[in-house]
């Protein structure tokens, strides 16, 4: 009982490190893992392979048009178009890293 008074009154005394320590804590782990994973590559060069993609993922639903392909992250590629089937024009966007990883198709509504 003796001991945890001091330890508390340090506590009392030093709000600010109490809290800074495990946030301390957290982000040397957090960079840790980040070292362990890598930097990420960057897919810059696949963008031509993510317009086929997700243009072949969008024909299932009718006549593609690509509206943009963008580097949205250095290892993400987003891709975004609409398809119209003869009855109902809609939006998509199609996510690719090293494939496609993601594929949105959307209702276009009127204003």
């Amino acid at each position: 009982m003796k001991r945890s008074i001091p330890l508390l009154m340090l506590a009392a005394a030093f709000p600010g490190v109490t809290g800074c320590v495990p946030m301390m804590a957290a982000s040397a782990a957090s960079m840790a893992i980040q070292g362990a994973q890598g930097a990420p590559v960057s897919n810059q060069a696949l963008q031509p392979q993510a317009r086929d993609a997700c243009t072949a993922q969008a024909a299932q639903y009718g006549t593609v048009n690509v509206i943009d392909v963008e580097q949205h992250r250095v290892d993400k590629i987003i891709v975004w178009g609409t398809v119209d089937d003869g009855k109902q024009k809609r939006s998509f966007e199609c996510d690719f890293g090293t494939k496609l990883t993601a594929f949105k198709l959307r209702p276009i509504t009127p204003h």
